[in-house]
């Protein structure tokens, strides 16, 4: 059956209180500690899973987390086309989707993490990094992949479906939205299972309900995809 991803805007940022660990407890704990941590260890992270599995939200996480300290972040994934030189002030380089980057990326990833624990000032930086694969299985240049690989490296899973299922259930709670059985089982077989996506689609939902003044059923989901 296809699945459908919502291509809306995220309810709220992405933060460590948010992110559901499940499986991926480890990786979660080691990054809390990493970003709460004023001595943090120049050893590079990088998380690697399939879509949905929570890299990317655990970057983005890491980096809300400096930024709430007042620090300054480098960020890279595979939409920035021309990355900037790296930047002295930033504590920390963030590199998403390595698994898609091309030659100008790689160049600059490669730049970011040498100058990250080669810092002018003494102090390395934090470097992060996440994509789909483990960094062996990457198609980079060698000394970018190898890079990636010598530090902490964490495998993160998808939540299987009664975690979604609990997930779903948690946040619509938090709102105070009743979902049915009924409406649950045609969210979790008609849409994206990725949690950002599902995430989306409950807000969307939540703002359609309003505004209409109606439960969310199976009817008003189908209403609302009839009228976007």
């Amino acid at each position: 059956m296809k699945q459908i991803a919502l291509d809306i805007g995220l309810a709220s940022a992405p933060l460590f209180a948010n992110f559901f660990a499940g499986p991926n407890e480890a990786a979660l704990k080691h990054l809390q500690l990493w970003a709460g941590n004023s001595l943090r260890s120049p050893v590079p992270t990088y998380l690697w899973g399939e879509p949905g599995s929570g890299k990317t939200h655990l970057l983005k996480a890491f980096g809300e987390e400096l930024c709430a300290q007042g620090a300054s972040i480098g960020w890279l994934d595979a939409s920035v086309l021309e990355p900037p030189p790296f930047n002295e002030r930033w504590v920390a380089v963030l590199l998403d989707d390595c698994h898609l980057y091309t030659a100008v990326q790689q160049q600059a990833a490669f730049n970011w993490f040498v100058n990250a624990l080669s810092a002018a000032d003494g102090q390395p930086r934090c470097v992060l990094a996440a994509g789909l694969t483990p960094p062996a299985d990457l198609s980079l240049r060698e000394d970018l992949r190898t890079r990636l690989g010598w530090g902490h490296v964490y495998a993160l899973h998808a939540l299987s479906d009664n975690e979604r299922r609990a997930v779903l259930r948690q946040e619509a709670d938090t709102r105070g939205i009743f979902l049915s059985d009924e409406a649950m089982d045609f969210i979790l077989s008609r849409f994206s299972r990725d949690l950002g996506n599902l995430m989306q689609l409950l807000d969307q939902l939540d703002g359609y309900s309003l505004q209409t003044q109606r439960a969310i059923t199976v009817p008003l989901i189908k209403s609302m995809l009839d009228n976007p």
